[in-house]
């Protein structure tokens, strides 16, 4: 039997190439678009197209006069004239050179406008895109797409037609000079002219290659170094730090082949090119050296003409190099478009209506969005619990459900049956009914199907079959924003953004004062934790919650949830990552979160389960027990089996 490979960083060793391709023919299709884009800063492009034409036409005027002032003047001894072809020469240079300074400014702007919104609409599509296109596409390729993809398309707009617009136009000037001045001699220029764009179209494409595999395998290495990063811990944990060091040597390794490779090609194009250009330059000694000691030509068009034959030759590589650079770029603007141009899964229907909200606001449901003036002040906060006893469990008060008023929707599973993959469904036939201010429990092993149901809850997938009901009406005929604005979600792993705690829990209601976050914090009775901290609801919050413990973090989002005075509200094992001395202080502040609520719990403590008003035992996808928590221990089912299952553990199912 062969030994297993180590899983960590093996898949980063050598990952199978992006089958996107690395370049692509110039595509007219791609080049309107991107005019497209260009054409909303048309008094800048314009602007930057008429100095690029008059540049391309000022460096071969630079030569001619040059060329003018040695075949006139100098050639002739006229010392007068000589000094006012100099001035007029250092004029030229000095006009020519500040428009050069306005187009390189305006170039690297309109790139800069042109990259900003290009990212701006990227990122305005993905936040509308469903949670299965995330499932579905890799982070690192949407990262790349909106990073790497754009900056190649940067260099396209403000280098490569500009660039190219230059360059040519430098070429036809100066081959009309030649033409003009001895036409024998330019006939020996254009035999020179294709076997120097050949070189360069084979060792470019070559180059192009290179660059861009050293490229790929730089992302290999930068991501498994983040990856290798975030992964500290597991990696010291296991005594990993010798394995994974010899796997990224070897992937710099790979990284360094690559850019060895380029240095090669670069090492072998550059001075084969100028070996062709003396070679010619060679012949037109021969060729122009004899004309003159014939007689036929004067020594000052000769050197003319050899002035102009290096203004039409050295355009030739920098053409060369961006060319294909416009063949990349291409490749890049197809990869970016298409993410553009990406369909939905699917999206709210035009007709959809939005969900009415019964709770008391300033603001107003409008369209699918929320006028930000958001809630009335909110009622007094709730007296602090009282500090927790030696009972690692309190028990959860859920007498309020059936005594107050619920402002919580109804929410109903008629035979409902969903797959992330039609093809294979991971719930069957689930049909339940959730009255408004009722706690759902949602119990089963891992992989029964407790997510999918929160997922088709919160409308971040819809189903494959079946019905999904919220207060009476089919989830696809509600906006989905208005739905979002009435829903509250606790995970067990809940993202923090960089910040501070205060901005952190505002999430939940933008338009919250400082007082009214004050409140919510007060009102879950964690106040005191929130105090300890440096700063406290000013304390710095890093990456992904960085600085904050797993408590304090899951306490920050169940006072998000709190701020956000949901309809619906979803706790997603909202309390495995905190401890029992912190979840037991939780227990009154969760009575005061869900009175009223519609609520879907996802837990493995039985502090939880066994205040819910249905519990929902799933199995394989479909429901196969459902009752109060003690009507199914009663029946000494599968409920029954895993509660057992979890007293022996101790406490976790």
């Amino acid at each position: 039997m062969p030994p297993r490979r180590p899983l960590a960083l093996v898949h980063r060793e050598r990952e199978p190439e992006d089958d996107d391709p690395v370049i692509k023919p110039l595509e007219w299709g791609l080049i309107r678009r991107l005019f497209g884009y260009m054409g909303r800063f048309a008094a800048k492009r314009n602007a930057l197209i008429a100095l690029t034409l008059l540049r391309s036409a000022q460096l071969p005027a630079l030569v001619w006069l040059a060329s003018r002032i040695i075949a006139g003047p100098i050639a002739n001894h006229e010392p007068r004239w000589v000094l006012w072809g100099v001035v007029s020469y250092l004029a030229l240079a000095v006009v020519t050179d500040g428009m050069f300074h306005f187009r390189q400014r305006f170039a690297l702007e309109l790139g800069e406008s042109v990259v900003g919104l290009l990212r701006s609409e990227l990122f305005a599509h993905l936040q509308r895109m469903p949670m299965a296109f995330f499932n579905r596409v890799k982070f690192g390729r949407i990262i790349s797409r909106v990073t790497s993809d754009v900056e190649t398309i940067r260099t396209a707009v403000q280098d490569v037609f500009f660039v190219g617009i230059v360059q040519l136009g430098q070429m036809l000037f100066a081959a009309a000079v030649m033409l003009w001045v001895d036409w024998v001699l330019f006939l020996v220029v254009l035999c020179m002219a294709p076997v120097l764009a050949l070189i360069n179209h084979h060792f470019r494409g070559k180059l192009s290659r290179d660059s861009r595999a050293a490229q790929e395998s730089f992302s290999r290495v930068t991501a498994t170094l983040a990856e290798s990063v975030g992964g500290i811990r597991v990696t010291q944990g296991f005594v990993r730090q010798d394995l994974n060091a010899g796997l990224f040597r070897n992937l710099l390794a790979d990284h360094s082949r690559y850019n060895i490779a380029l240095a090669r090609t670069s090492a072998v194009l550059v001075p084969l090119l100028e070996l062709n250009s003396q070679f010619f330059v060679s012949i037109l000694l021969v060729l122009g050296g004899w004309q003159v000691l014939q007689g036929q030509v004067d020594v000052g068009v000769l050197i003319q003409f050899f002035l102009f034959a290096g203004q039409f030759f050295s355009p030739l590589q920098v053409l060369g190099n961006q060319y294909n650079q416009a063949l990349v770029a291409m490749a890049s603007a197809e990869r970016v478009f298409r993410l553009l141009d990406a369909k939905p899964d699917w999206e709210d229907d035009p007709a959809a209506a939005d969900l009415p909200d019964p709770r008391p606001r300033r603001g107003e449901v409008t369209s699918g969005k929320y006028q930000e003036d958001e809630y009335e002040s909110p009622p007094p906060a709730a007296a602090r619990p009282p500090p927790a006893s030696s009972s690692c469990h309190l028990p959860l008060d859920t007498s309020h459900f059936s005594t107050s008023a619920p402002f919580g929707a109804e929410v109903e599973f008629r035979h409902v049956s969903f797959g992330y993959d039609p093809a294979h469904l991971v719930l069957r036939d689930v049909s339940f009914v959730a009255k408004p201010g009722r706690m759902i429990a949602l119990v089963g092993h891992t992989g029964s199907g407790k997510s999918s149901i929160i997922n088709l809850v919160a409308k971040f997938y819809l189903p494959t079959g079946g019905e999904v009901l919220v207060d009476g009406r089919e989830i696809r005929t509600i906006t989905s924003a208005s739905l979002h604005h009435q829903l509250g979600m606790v995970q067990q792993q809940n993202f923090l953004f960089s910040g501070t705690v205060l901005d952190n829990i505002r999430l939940g209601r933008p338009g919250a004062t400082d007082a009214e976050v004050r409140d919510a914090v007060e009102r879950l009775g964690c106040a005191d934790m929130f105090d300890a901290m440096p700063g406290g609801l000013l304390a710095t919050v890093g990456e992904r919650g960085g600085g904050l413990s797993s408590g304090q973090r899951q306490l920050a989002c169940f006072a998000r949830a709190m701020l956000a005075d949901p309809r619906i509200i979803i706790l997603d094992e909202a309390t495995s990552a905190i401890d029992a001395v912190t979840e037991a202080r939780l227990q009154s502040a969760l009575a005061v979160l869900l009175r009223g609520r519609t609520s879907f719990v996802v837990a493995h403590r039985l502090s939880t389960i066994r205040e819910a008003d249905l519990v929902l035992v799933l199995d394989a996808g479909r429901v196969v027990e459902r009752g109060a928590h003690a009507d199914l221990l009663y029946q000494n089912g599968e409920y029954a089996r895993l509660h057992r299952r979890f007293m022996r553990g101790g406490g976790n199912a």
